[in-house]
């Protein structure tokens, strides 16, 4: 029989009643064996999330406050998903260990990962699963990178003699026998790792979405939702902001070649999106042109004009070394006979822009050199883009009719997305225009 990991995010897992929908998933589906929750996340929109409390009565103990109420406050939310749920136990014992650790060594990483230690504790006792503490598996070095061949192999050990599992998600230890988290959104990461380790037919990542949407709702009213997607072309939305995983959780899943299921807790019926391998047989799959859409603003585009610059040896060369020499990563790099147009965060260039155009000048010597702000980029994103004639001339149609220009496009070799250029205040609109002309116009 095949095994699924499932993770269950914060919203998932936020209080008693969710705590029941999660084991009426779990339990319907025998394969589901090894479970990876998230701290206890929101209620209700005022509510605070448990990490967020945790993190406060690390800074108040550090800073040699009293943290009792703080602290009080989380009892109380795990105290009460305990009688609710009725189940027969006490994390007294692990508050006293808590609040003691607290008081004599006030590290924020171990503050933040009890959220997932204590669910862990409740949601195995509430499902009668066995529980693996993820610093006795999930290995950091000391730098705080994770070693993952060392953490498969624990893993593998761990489980190999257990039907079933709930491994608390976010950290793990370093070789010191300290806890480290991941970044926020780790408990992703934790997902992936299980699944890959015990080589996973799927990794179902459970949140308060169903799935993956095509574009911000926010900007487009009710999207629809992404069926199919592959690791690139998530990894390309994901990069343009479009949030719904943890990025680094793809690399130990993709490396296995083991999909992912994003599903909706509040809706278990709902298929959701799958995310594969490019080696997927699509060859039965109805979609649209594009995949997805996603924006981002914040970008400045430095414009260089030169006579002959095609012919100058190494112009280029002097123009990203001083980029480079100021601590500045280039995103795009469009260019013409005698032009180039470098897109930056604008938010890093800001500090340093006159020392770049400074050695800009005295490096090449430009004709004409000048920066421009209040950018966006857009990122168009679909693997049946390549196979379809017309595309770029659709986007641009669109935008056109709009009446938004276009200040820079980019089209990798892969022809998996085009990136434009636009200005931040014709973003939202020039997204709403591409998801008509692609996403309506087709469904009719």
């Amino acid at each position: 029989m095949g095994v699924k990991v499932v993770k269950f995010g914060g919203s998932s897992l936020a209080d008693a009643n969710q705590f029941k929908k999660v084991a009426a998933i779990i339990k319907s589906d025998d394969k589901r064996r090894y479970v990876v929750p998230s701290a206890p996340g929101k209620r209700f929109s005022e509510d605070i999330k448990v990490t967020d409390m945790l993190y406060k009565c690390a800074e108040q103990a550090g800073s040699g406050i009293d943290f009792s109420e703080t602290f009080g406050m989380i009892k109380d939310r795990y105290n009460g998903i305990i009688s609710e749920l009725g189940i027969d136990m006490s994390l007294d014992d692990e508050f006293d260990s808590i609040e003691s650790e607290l008081k004599s060594r006030p590290a924020k990483d171990f503050a933040a990962s009890r959220g997932e230690y204590l669910n862990g504790k409740v949601l195995a006792s509430y499902l009668g699963f066995e529980f693996v503490d993820a610093a006795d598996v999930i290995i950091f070095d000391t730098k705080g990178m994770l070693l993952l061949e060392e953490t498969v192999k624990a893993v593998r050990e761990k489980l190999s003699g257990l039907p079933n599992a709930v491994i608390p998600g976010f950290y793990g230890r370093t070789t010191e026998g300290y806890v480290k988290t991941f970044s926020r959104g780790g408990s992703d990461v934790t997902g992936s790792i299980i699944a890959n380790a015990v080589k996973a037919e799927i990794y179902e990542n459970w949140t308060d979405v169903s799935g993956f949407l095509v574009t911000d709702p926010r900007i487009v009213e009710d999207p629809d939702v992404i069926s199919l997607i592959t690791y690139r072309e998530l990894r390309e939305l994901s990069y343009m902001g479009a949030t719904v995983l943890h990025e680094e959780a793809i690399f130990p899943v993709r490396s296995a070649g083991i999909p992912i299921n994003i599903k909706n807790t509040n809706k278990p019926e709902d298929k959701g999106t799958m995310i594969v391998s490019d080696d997927y047989d699509f060859s039965t799959e109805a979609s649209y042109t594009i995949t997805g859409i996603a924006g981002r603003k914040g970008f400045s585009t430095i414009n260089i004009e030169k006579a002959m610059m095609n012919s100058e040896t190494g112009f280029g060369m002097k123009v990203l070394k001083a980029l480079s020499d100021n601590g500045i990563s280039f995103e795009h790099m469009p260019s013409g006979i005698d032009t180039m147009s470098i897109t930056v965060d604008s938010a890093k260039l800001e500090p340093v822009r006159e020392k770049v155009l400074a050695q800009i000048r005295r490096d090449v010597n430009p004709d004409h050199l000048e920066i421009e702000d209040g950018i966006a980029l857009l990122a168009i994103v679909g693997r049946r883009m390549k196979n379809t004639r017309g595309t770029v001339a659709r986007i641009f149609a669109a935008l056109a009719h709009a009446r938004i220009n276009v200040k820079m496009i980019d089209q990798g070799s892969s022809e998996l997305n085009v990136i434009i250029g636009v200005s931040e205040h014709d973003l939202n609109e020039a997204i709403r225009r591409i998801y008509d002309m692609f996403i309506n116009s087709e469904k009719q």
